[in-house]
């Protein structure tokens, strides 16, 4: 054995890292967030609320071969191991001992390949598209061009973040823009995309909403940019961040491919960086920034001895680390799980727990995504999450599960409840309060939108607001609520009145400061003080 290891290391080490993450994605209790996208992949579709349809189906692939957190996480591990071998093919340099080194010492390859979340599969097809690209650049053929188009609309199915791969590519060698082939490429591309894009059309855009305007701040904070400077340089180590960052900086490329992965590297980390001034932004979105990084750092490094063995010399702390956090996602430990009730451990114990409470009522959830589809995998049962004005959109408001709970007895689950005879659960979670409501109703699928945005209004003076609905709304009662931050400052009840088609209007006093608020339009559910949310958040502006 130790013999065939020194004859060829680097195939070993392949084999370790898949071996190694092939287990911990067996042993290791799903993230909120797989959970979460394990349900999108109950009902596939072109689109999903949060993200394009990649990780869905890549999840339903894995689940059909093994019903358990392996499957989900399958063909995590098999891309992640792609990746890495794709990005050792594009090599500039051979150095396998650096190259191990360095893949190593940065855990979020390591650790981060595991999990089922769309930054997997984007960071697959963004070493694929450079791959390819790479080939283009070499033939410019009719056949590279058109799996360049393949690559590129499979990039963006992945998460829309890929879209600043391609625009950074672009920059980084603007003649391709006299291309024709090259041009051939982005209509395939494009083409093969319509179908997200027509799903986004045909359910109001609701990825572009949320991503663009809603996931944005009151206000801006210098944390935001401080925790994503200090992220990103921990993102790509932990410890040798800093020496990848200055390796690409320092590095020269002088040559169209290199400049590629330069410009999209350092491109998105200043795009990132920039996207703070709105709000926070989280490290991992930054992921596919890890392929060009090891490329160009892995060149840059390779003939520097003197930093190089800085390379070396963190390695070791690096695994031991790795190693404990392996461990402790694998094993349960009663007093640190807890001490910090994370998500990978407790599961399926407070899953039974709300199980048996509710005694064979379908569950519904308030204003989370992660607990109903916590529950439905770890019980085994469908459950439904209710999202209200006080939290945001997401799978929930878009999927045909609503309806599988209308007009019957369910037991609504919430982390704190003054409702009149609520059951308090004992979960290994904490303690959570349950009640049954009989005849469950509720329109969380409804759409609701002003006719115009911002909507704005001058305080106490009463005025008229006009909005859209893909349903009929008169025998629904209808709110308007108004936030300053998070905190509900007004909820104002509208009497609708019939316009044109599909078209109503309300006359309504807004009582509030002059200022810059957040609102959302709401339905009442047949539980009291619960309106879902049915708009996306709403700019709203008060004047005197």
């Amino acid at each position: 054995m130790i013999a065939a290891i020194k004859k060829n290391p680097l195939r070993w080490f392949f084999i370790a890292w898949i071996t190694l993450n092939l287990f911990q994605a067996y042993s290791t209790q799903l993230l909120d967030d797989e959970a979460y996208y394990w349900v999108y992949s109950r009902q596939l579709d072109w689109g999903y609320f949060d993200h394009p349809p990649m990780i869905a189906f890549l999840v339903k692939l894995g689940y059909a071969i093994f019903p358990n957190e392996l499957g989900v996480r399958l063909f995590m591990v098999i891309l992640n191991g792609i990746t890495l071998w794709l990005i050792h093919k594009m090599l500039f340099v051979k150095d396998d001992r650096l190259f191990m080194a360095l893949a190593a010492s940065m855990a979020v390859l390591q650790i981060g390949g595991v999990l089922a979340v769309p930054d997997i599969p984007l960071t697959f097809f963004t070493a694929l598209f450079f791959w390819q690209y790479k080939q283009f650049l070499e033939k410019n053929s009719l056949v590279s061009a058109l799996w360049l188009g393949l690559v590129m609309a499979l990039l963006l199915y992945s998460k829309y973040h890929g879209i600043l791969i391609i625009f950074f590519t672009v920059l980084s060698y603007p003649r391709l823009a006299l291309q024709g082939k090259a041009w051939l490429a982005v209509g395939t591309g494009l083409l093969l995309f319509l179908p997200h894009l027509w799903w986004q059309y045909q359910h109001d855009f609701p990825s572009v909403w949320y991503h663009l305007r809603e996931r944005n701040a009151p206000q801006y904070r210098l944390a935001f940019t401080m925790e994503y400077l200090g992220g990103q340089l921990l993102f790509a180590g932990p410890l040798i961040g800093w020496l990848l960052y200055y390796a690409i900086i320092k590095e020269k490329t002088p040559d169209r491919f290199g400049r590629a992965l330069k410009y999209s590297s350092l491109g998105i980390i200043v795009f990132f960086a920039l996207s703070t001034v709105k709000g926070r932004v989280e490290a991992n979105w930054t992921a596919p920034v890890l392929v060009p990084l090891l490329v160009l750092a892995h060149r840059w490094l390779s003939p520097r001895d003197r930093f190089s063995v800085w390379v070396y010399r963190l390695c070791l702390p690096v695994l031991a680390l790795i190693f404990i956090l392996r461990l402790y996602m694998a094993v349960d430990i009663p007093s640190l799980n807890e001490t910090f009730r994370d998500e990978m451990h407790n599961n399926p114990g407070w899953a039974t727990a709300i199980k048996e409470k509710a005694a064979g009522r379908p569950v519904v959830f308030t204003n989370s995504y992660q607990y109903p589809s916590k529950y439905w995998f770890y019980a085994g049962d469908t459950a439904f999450g209710l999202n209200t004005t006080a939290y945001r959109r997401n799978l929930y408001n878009f999927s045909s599960l609503e309806a599988q709970f209308m007009n019957r007895t369910v037991y609504l689950v919430e982390t704190s409840s003054r409702r009149e005879g609520a059951d308090s659960i004992f979960t290994p979670k904490g303690i959570f309060r349950g009640t049954g409501i009989p005849s469950f109703q509720s329109w969380s699928g409804i759409r609701l939108q002003p006719l115009a945005s911002p909507l704005r209004f001058v305080s106490g003076k009463r005025q008229t607001i006009a909005l859209s609905s893909d349903e009929r709304l008169l025998q629904h009662h209808c709110v308007l609520d108004v936030y300053n931050d998070d905190s509900l400052l007004q909820r104002i009840p509208l009497r609708l009145q019939p316009l044109a088609a599909g078209h109503y209007e309300a006359e309504i006093t807004i009582a509030a400061a002059p200022g810059t608020y957040r609102a959302k339009l709401g339905i009442g559910t047949s539980v009291a003080d619960l309106y879902s949310q049915n708009s996306p958040t709403l700019v709203l502006e008060i004047s005197r």
